[in-house]
């Protein structure tokens, strides 16, 4: 991660003239399959927001696992389902070029949902028709029975898309290092494409704004529609052990002054709320007390905003 935050749970040196592995692992599935909780998982730490709402992570991003000579960058895409809207179809678009640009892919399946759903069944006739074959992981197996297991695993070998099938549970970690020894022993021969410190290349400013997102996403989960988006407006330059409290304003779009009611909430509560979460979580992750500062404003049309999707990286004319 950019501007100073860095993991500092484990010595990445390298010796000089040793030989080194890097490469991009895509993590693709459909909505809600796991991929920024695994991804989470394997970096070791947060990198990526998740909730229960479908469709949480807009844009490809990376997170960054080194070890003594391996480099592995994690690319959590957009969940892939069937697109209706312009944001929806850029978000779909992002996560297939994620597909195609890495040397490895894993295709995260939920093994309780299984096969049985349009969107999983739409990224494997998207696999054979790009002549790919993925590592497949089954995730949150502690929810299923064996005997299902195996009929998946079996259903999916049938498929001729699978390299390896790996069982997981990307919450508890169940089942990961297998999968990270695994995909370590697949980078190419390269030098390190990021600083050994970096966890994710995502910039702190929208790192800032998607942790509100997601406290937006958690607490008005059955409430709130899709319509809200967050940018960080103000953002003092982040120092590493600095003890002074960090002055971060940010303004939430809404696109109906009913929505702006319902995040603003009786009194102003449901604001206050999210806020207090989002600054307890930041300053977790940037190891500093944080200001945060909250505004809501309606803007009607942001999903039409070519601005927007440069922000997140994505084509607003795909």
């Amino acid at each position: 991660m950019t501007d100073d935050l860095t993991d500092e749970t484990e010595n990445t040196d390298t010796p000089v003239n040793a030989q080194t592995y890097a490469g991009f692992v895509a993590l693709i599935g459909a909505p809600n399959a796991g991929k920024s909780t695994l991804l989470n998982q394997m970096v070791g730490q947060k990198v990526s927001i998740v909730s229960r709402k479908v469709q949480t992570t807009r844009t490809q991003i990376r997170g960054i696992l080194t070890t003594d000579n391996v480099q592995i960058v994690f690319v959590d895409t957009p969940g892939i389902f069937r697109p209706k809207k312009r944001l929806e179809r850029a978000m779909v678009g992002s996560a297939w070029d994620g597909v195609h640009d890495a040397d490895n892919i894993v295709f995260l399946i939920d093994a309780k949902r299984g096969l049985d759903n349009d969107d999983v069944g739409d990224i494997i006739q998207g696999l054979k028709q790009a002549n790919l074959q993925v590592d497949i992981a089954l995730n949150k197996i502690d929810t299923v029975a064996k005997e299902k297991l195996i009929e998946l695993a079996q259903e999916l070998k049938d498929n001729n898309i699978v390299k390896d099938i790996f069982m997981i549970s990307a919450l508890n970690g169940y089942g990961t290092e297998k999968l990270k020894t695994h995909l370590q022993s697949k980078m190419p021969v390269s030098p390190f494409l990021y600083d050994p410190d970096d966890v994710s290349d995502l910039p702190i400013k929208l790192l800032a704004a998607e942790i509100t997102r997601e406290q937006i996403l958690d607490l008005l989960h059955d409430e709130l529609p899709y319509n809200a988006t967050v940018e960080t407006e103000i953002m003092e330059k982040v120092k590493s052990g600095a003890k002074t409290p960090l002055r971060i304003e940010q303004t939430i779009f809404v696109t109906r002054d009913a929505h702006k009611r319902i995040l603003l909430g009786h009194k102003g509560h449901k604001i206050r709320t999210i806020g207090q979460r989002a600054r307890a979580e930041l300053a977790e992750i940037l190891k500093r007390p944080v200001n945060l500062f909250l505004f809501v404003k309606v803007r009607e049309n942001w999903q039409e905003d070519p601005a927007r999707y440069d922000v997140w990286g994505l084509d607003f004319k795909r």
